[in-house]
């Protein structure tokens, strides 16, 4: 038996796009696609279920390979369920990082919870705390509570790219599409997703401000750099393919010329340019992070603000760094 994860669009929004079934029969587990539709009637991003339901798949996988069986009830669940799936998730080769252990069990303790609310509460005392729970508005006294089931995870810095780095990989690019997208990176601080995601109404030319969604769909409204708004206007006026349609940035020829950049497009832009200028580590959100870095106040120099990463016009992505 096994599971697969088939996407069915709908225009209902309490019900999930994304269907978790037995790839032999077509039949649904019903369980996890009953959490799924809960989480999307939460009113949550698309790709944050998407991301449950990958959770919970790889926990599906797991519990058939160890009880010979999809079906999971209230009676076959213990005490120790989600530990020894952090113990078959620790045993996997390569090593499964902390913070995709703590998604998925979270995930699965939620959807059995949900779905299960009389089977046995998960119990592992060295990965959980004891503490107690104050109520809403101090009222009333505070209840003992236990943690959930986490494992440690390891804290990732990430180290920004230098002036010449950037500046390199910079100057590796040639047209001005691809120089807005960097710009944006750069001195917006805008994430990839929330690049290719913009539509032409998006930028206010007469405002200098741009119009960004981002994660959990929350918009905000950002001042252009004037660089920014430089490359934007010659990318509009002598690139863009002449077509009525909302996206921002398209595809420049092919076969999917003047449709919506995708998130695989520009990964193999950045592929490209990486290979070419020999930044290994030019990736998009490493240039999120280097304005800030640039930034930052340290002992040997004074804190100087560079705004042009929080919106307002006037920073230079290649400023001095002394």
């Amino acid at each position: 038996m096994s599971f697969r994860i088939v996407p069915q669009p709908t225009a209902n929004p309490a019900r999930c796009p994304f269907r978790i079934v037995e790839e032999t029969t077509g039949r649904e587990v019903d369980w996890v696609n009953r959490y799924l539709d809960m989480e999307c009637l939460r009113r949550l991003a698309p790709l944050t279920v998407r991301s449950y339901a990958h959770s919970l798949l790889h926990f599906l996988r797991w519990w058939e390979s160890l009880h010979h069986t999809g079906t999971v009830t209230a009676d076959a669940l213990t005490e120790s369920t989600l530990l020894d799936y952090v113990r078959f998730q620790s045993s996997q080769q390569p090593p499964v990082s902390g913070t995709t252990i703590n998604l998925r069990v979270n995930v699965v303790d939620r959807a059995l919870r949900y779905a299960f609310p009389g089977a046995p509460q998960q119990v592992a005392p060295p990965f959980q705390k004891n503490y107690w729970r104050h109520a809403p508005m101090g009222l009333g006294r505070p209840v003992p509570a236990r943690s959930r089931l986490r494992v440690r995870e390891a804290k990732r810095t990430i180290v920004p790219l230098s002036v010449d780095e950037v500046a390199r990989f910079w100057s590796s690019f040639r047209t001005s599409r691809d120089l807005a997208i960097v710009g944006l990176m750069l001195l917006q601080g805008l994430r990839s997703r929330e690049v290719i995601a913009l539509n032409c109404d998006d930028v206010l030319f007469p405002e200098a401000q741009i119009r960004v969604c981002g994660k959990g769909s929350k918009p905000r409204l950002l001042p252009l750099a004037p660089e920014a708004v430089q490359l934007l206007d010659h990318y509009l006026r002598l690139e863009r393919p002449n077509v009525a349609t909302p996206p921002l940035f398209v595809s420049l020829k092919g076969r999917a010329r003047a449709t919506r950049m995708t998130p695989a497009g520009l990964r193999s832009l950045f592929r490209h340019h990486r290979r070419t200028t020999g930044v290994s580590k030019a990736n998009p959100h490493r240039f999120r992070h280097y304005a800030e870095f640039r930034t930052m106040p340290s002992k040997s120099r004074p804190m100087r603000r560079q705004p042009g990463m929080t919106g307002v016009a006037g920073a230079n992505p290649f400023w001095d760094s002394a």
